[in-house]
């Protein structure tokens, strides 16, 4: 094993996933990035671009939402990549559905998604760090988080259980030497789906009127660099313009 340190990044998609594992590389840690099997190939894209550019990077396909999984994933960074010292826990999981529309599978699937494989990440980063007493835990938030809205009763649910889960992580594994933060992101993020559907993005984007990936990564990093006497554990992000 490598006596370098390294980032996990569950949830590494093309948008904010991949800006934060850029960063960390930046910041000369390996980066680990992992979503689903089926997208294998996107992540693999994304860790050469991060070697190209002088980084180490490794791609894991792996079902979060699956224990035996994330035990094996954690177990293989530590012993074939580095000692982990971020592990981020990015994925999304945001549907809209009328009430009467949202099933048992949709509701469990969400919570399972956001909430449960939140559980696992957390779980196994405190397992391999705690011994070392330093590392930091963050978590991606979402309006969601702290406020329901019409439509939207599976995504709040999962990702206010995920905001509370990361609160419990903070008290618990706090006083043990480990940051655990919790981001909640507000707001349109530029990306594949916001340019689908809004034609007007680059007005957006020269207004900073939108969340741009790169600057959101810009607050993971620095949450991760924090001195412990003055660590945050909640940060919101959100354009200028943003109603909140």
């Amino acid at each position: 094993m490598s006596s370098k340190p390294s980032c996990l990044i569950v949830g590494a998609g093309d948008g904010v996933g991949a800006a934060i594992a850029r960063a960390f590389s930046r910041e000369g840690l390996a980066v680990c990035v992992t979503r689903r099997p089926r997208h294998l190939d996107q992540l693999e894209a994304l860790a050469a671009s991060i070697r190209a550019d002088g980084g180490r990077a490794h791609a894991f396909g792996v079902d979060a939402r699956n224990e035996a999984e994330m035990i094996a994933l954690f177990d293989r960074i530590e012993a074939e990549v580095g000692p982990l010292q971020v592990v981020v826990f990015n994925i999304g999981a945001n549907v809209r559905f009328p009430v009467l529309e949202t099933t048992a599978q949709v509701y469990s699937k969400v919570w399972e998604m956001a909430a449960l494989a939140g559980f696992f990440t957390g779980r196994e980063a405190a397992r391999v760090m705690g011994p070392r007493g330093k590392g930091s835990i963050l978590f991606t938030g979402a309006t969601a988080s702290t406020r329901g809205g019409a439509g939207f009763s599976a995504f709040a649910g999962a990702k206010a259980a995920l905001r509370q889960l990361a609160q419990s992580l903070a008290r618990e594994l706090g006083p043990q030497g480990l940051h655990v933060a919790h981001v909640v992101v507000d707001g349109m993020i530029d990306g594949t789906f916001a340019r689908s559907i809004a034609p007007d993005i680059q007005t957006l984007l020269d207004e900073d009127a939108i969340l741009k990936p790169e600057e959101i990564a810009k607050n993971y990093v620095w949450l991760h660099n924090q001195q412990r006497s003055a660590w945050t554990f909640e940060l919101d992000l959100r354009p200028w313009k943003e109603n909140w």
